[in-house]
């Protein structure tokens, strides 16, 4: 019996199982899920596949605030990292069970590395020894920053601070060639400049130096000034890709994992690339990065003279350089393209929900199914990511928010006819089953996933591929106009990442006590969608929600 046919025989979670329970390299589904989500994929990272994270904005006094700012955030990630070197992270849990912690292992010294038809993932913290550095840009130049002492311990705060003073002034020049706008590019095409690029030798050795280092620390220019009303969509966009080649695309190397971003406006974030991780541990790390700068006293020490960060140097001749006018040109043209807006609901959060006993994720996911059906008089494939942590090396299922509850609760809320305790009990009853899907998909019972393992197998054995895969149905359930995921935070920030289709829209959600931050993206160039109206939609759907439920009670 071929591996195909056994795991068709032995049932749909044979799959998932395996990860736990068996070490066949062919059975492990996170390579597959990597590989077929993110290494192959041939679009740039920038806007298509890293998120950005939005975090509160900062009010700066001077320069000198800037970098005592990322001096402090520093020294919160090499706090974070020194868990991680000693294997002293806290296991987390969910319902009682221990989830898999590997991608927090993943996360840090590690980089993606361009291929003519797939990518790597490179994790350098693997080996005797592990590099002490990270990289610092401004004004588009990269630098070594050591942040380790002789004898081992971290930089404090003061000496991180020394060393970005001297790196800010020993790039003031701002006529220098944004070689980072390269990593921005087509994978094929950066996959061939990079090639062209490592040829030389000093190119080389930069490359691999900003490769292998922690983590890379963006020290952005200002943005253009927006209304206060713009300025958190102004901001998400510059976490998500820099804003253009005019401003800060530039200012990054958008295959480094995690790159924290500070400008000198205040405005702070940062994008890491998908591959090694999801979002919850990243956000884990930010919220006890922001926490570490809260609490920390910063004690002065006595300063040691430490040696000047070493400049990255580039070589940069005619083909390279036509290489970035045309990275600079796609970028403006992309940055162009992705809407995003930032919704600050701030009339109610997860206590709303909770005190009708309804799940506040689910509530939400039937806030998007009516917005979007007011919309579009329609619904739509909805994914929602759930995470697979339960399982060894577990990634991602998908959970489909739209289900016949849903499609019946969003046409009753519109309708005259139906009463309002009618359009309460459909709610509640599509939060129910929402939440019995979620549950599903966490402990390895979803299909997207399986689907996956069955098509990489039959195309690993090179046999031909089971009919459902061609079959136009299964091509159009895979549309998901909706994308979307809750990414939950102690810190009052926002996540945000483009769409999945082109006739989509990305949304990310961090649902606070009393507020919910969202995120909503879709692209320009199609007429179909618009991420304002989608956004409008969704905060009259809150509230009338709330008002139904409110006016429900008053009555019972």
């Amino acid at each position: 019996m071929s591996t195909l046919a056994m795991c068709v025989f032995l049932g749909p979670w044979m799959l998932l199982k395996s990860i736990r329970l068996n070490s066949t390299p062919c059975l492990l589904l996170s390579d597959w899920w990597m590989q077929s989500a993110y290494l192959d994929s041939r679009m740039p990272v920038a806007m298509y596949t890293s998120p950005g994270v939005v975090l509160p904005k900062m009010h700066f006094q001077d320069r000198q605030g800037q970098m005592r700012f990322a001096a402090k955030l520093i020294a919160g990630v090499l706090d974070f990292k020194s868990m991680i070197d000693s294997e002293t992270l806290p296991v987390e849990y969910l319902g009682g069970k221990p989830l898999c912690m590997d991608q927090y292992y993943q996360v840090l010294t590690s980089c993606r590395i361009p291929g003519p038809k797939r990518d790597v993932v490179m994790n350098y913290a693997i080996g005797k020894t592990p590099p002490s550095h990270i990289t610092v840009v401004h004004n588009f130049q990269f630098f070594v920053l050591d942040v380790y002492n002789s004898d081992g311990s971290p930089l404090t705060v003061d000496q991180i601070y020394v060393q970005l003073e001297k790196i800010w002034n020993s790039s003031l020049q701002t006529n220098k060639e944004p070689v980072g706008i390269l990593t921005s590019n087509h994978r094929n095409t950066w996959g061939k400049a990079y090639n062209n690029l490592i040829k030389d030798k000093t190119n080389k050795e930069s490359v691999r130096a900003i490769q292998k280092s922690i983590f890379t620390v963006c020290l952005d220019a200002p943005m253009p000034r927006v209304s206060d009303e713009m300025y958190h969509n102004k901001v998400a966009a510059q976490m998500l890709h820099g804003g253009g080649s005019r401003w800060n695309s530039g200012n990054r190397w958008f295959d480094k994992t995690l790159q924290f971003i500070v400008g000198e406006d205040g405005s702070c974030g940062l994008t890491y690339e998908h591959a090694p991780a999801e979002g919850p541990p990243i956000v884990f790390l930010v919220d006890h990065v922001v926490d570490y700068m809260k609490r920390t006293e910063m004690v002065r020490t006595p300063m040691i003279p430490l040696p000047m960060p070493q400049k990255l140097r580039f070589n940069i001749p005619p083909e390279i350089k036509k290489d970035i006018e045309k990275a600079k040109q796609n970028m403006n043209i992309m940055a162009h393209e992705l809407d995003v807006r930032v919704l600050n609901f701030t009339h109610y959060g997860r206590k709303f929900p909770k005190s009708h006993k309804m799940s506040p994720d689910a509530f939400i996911q039937m806030a998007l199914q009516l917005a979007y059906y007011r919309m579009y008089q329609t619904c739509c494939p909805t994914y929602e990511s759930a995470s697979l942590r339960m399982f060894r090396l577990g990634r991602t299922e998908a959970v489909r928010s739209t289900t016949t509850e849903s499609l019946q609760f969003t046409k009753a809320m519109d309708d005259p006819s139906k009463h309002n305790s009618e359009k309460a009990a459909l709610l509640e009853k599509a939060i129910k089953v929402h939440r019995e899907h979620t549950h599903m998909a966490i402990h390895g019972q979803g299909i997207e996933r399986h689907m996956l393992g069955l098509k990489m197998m039959a195309i690993e054995d090179l046999t031909s591929l089971p009919e459902i895969f061609m079959d136009t149905s299964f091509a159009v359930a895979a549309h998901f106009n909706l994308y979307t995921s809750q990414v939950g935070s102690k810190t009052d920030c926002v996540m945000c990442f483009g769409p999945m289709v082109p006739d989509g829209y990305g949304i990310c959600y961090n649902p606070m006590d009393d507020h919910i931050n969202f995120a909503v993206t879709a692209f320009n160039s199609c007429e179909e969608t618009n991420a304002m109206k989608l956004s409008q939609f969704l905060e009259d759907s809150l509230l009338d929600m709330k008002t139904l439920l409110e006016q429900v009670s008053k009555t019972q």
